[in-house]
This record gives C-alpha cells, sequence and structure tokens, in this order.
C-alpha cells in the first residue's frame, strides 16, 4: 500500500477549493497516518512549463507546506493530467515494488484526481479514495460542490475505486503497517 498525493502544490491548494478546511485537515491526518505506520508516501506534481502558475521554477510549484514531502519520500513529475501517465514511471515504480493498493488524495477532483483515478484503474491497480481529502473549484460546467460530490459519490465507487472514510483508511493503512527503520539496533 501506498499513499498517492497528487497535486498538493501552491498554485492549486488553497481557500477557493471546496470544503478547504475539511480537505486540509484530512490530507494531514492521512500524511502523519502513513508517516507513523511505514506506508511509503509518493508525491506528483504538475509542471504546466515556463512562464504559467505551475512553472517548475516557480513557488507555486511547490508542495503546499503543510503537506511538504520529507528527504527520501518520491516525487513524481507531470505535464498531463493522470498521474500514471507513462511520462511519470509511477506505474513501473509501484510494479517494481508490488504495490497494488493506492491510497490517492490531492486535487482537482474533476481533472487531474479523476485521470489518475481512472488510468490507475485501467492499470490494474486498487485505488482508495478517502472521503473528503480530494477537493476542486467551480468550473463552468459544475459548482465545487457537485463536481466533489459528482465524481466521489456517482462516478467512482463501484466502477474505478472503492470510496472510504479517512477513518477506514486510517484502519486501511494500520494493517497494513510496516516496520520502520531504526538508526541501528546497537550490535556492531
Amino acid at each position: 500500500m501506498i499513499l498517492l498525493v497528487v497535486d498538493t502544490q501552491r498554485g492549486c491548494f488553497y481557500e477557493k477549493l471546496f470544503a478547504f478546511e475539511t480537505v486540509k485537515e484530512n490530507i494531514k491526518k492521512l500524511i502523519a497516518e502513513a508517516r507513523k505506520n511505514g506506508i511509503e508516501i509518493c508525491y506528483v506534481q504538475h509542471d504546466d512549463g515556463p512562464g504559467t502558475d505551475l512553472d517548475k521554477g516557480s513557488s507555486n510549484y511547490e508542495v503546499f507546506d503543510e503537506f511538504a514531502p520529507l528527504p527520501g519520500e518520491k516525487r513524481f513529475e507531470k505535464n498531463v493530467n493522470s498521474a500514471f501517465h507513462p511520462m511519470t514511471g509511477l506505474s513501473e515504480y509501484l510494479r517494481s515494488k508490488n504495490e497494488s493498493d493506492i491510497i490517492t488524495i490531492g486535487v482537482s477532483t474533476d481533472y487531474c484526481m479523476d485521470a489518475t483515478v481512472k488510468c490507475g484503474f485501467e492499470q490494474g491497480f486498487h485505488i482508495i479514495i478517502p472521503a473528503y481529502a480530494n477537493s476542486t473549484y467551480d468550473n463552468p460546467y459544475f459548482d465545487k460542490e457537485t463536481a466533489y460530490k459528482y465524481f466521489n459519490e456517482f462516478m467512482w465507487p463501484k466502477r474505478y475505486a472503492k470510496t472510504v472514510s479517512v477513518e477506514e483508511a486510517i484502519e486501511m493503512m494500520k494493517n497494513a503497517a510496516r516496520p520502520i527503520p531504526s538508526a541501528g539496533n546497537g550490535m556492531c
């Protein structure tokens, strides 16, 4: 099992998101639990190219401060919607580690999260979506709450992903816990 954190960058993760405070706290909780239980965290960051709001060289490209990766936590880069696009190397990395259960959190529900969920499913991964651990903004067709509910309550469940509460996701991580390497056992 891994925790996949999609596009929680400064340029994407801010107060205009649906249920911002709840989503922020849930993501923090899930990251903390993953670290506590030795569950690997993989971050995906979107680069829209030079001169854009998500330019790799800008501060907006960096992961939201409260979710920032620790040294050694894996990062993947993309310039397309899906974290599982061949350009990222994520699928190959997960297969090399025999990982199939992917707890997926991040933004934006109706763009990169949707593409990631569906592509991950099509590649044979078991995608798990904790409630209120992804979010989006208003768009020309849906207000942000409707967009969130459409994907989390209608589109993904029983088709592409298992949707669970944050508490259920934490329990899954506890059940999949891996020993966290210590600094040493005192033996020479």
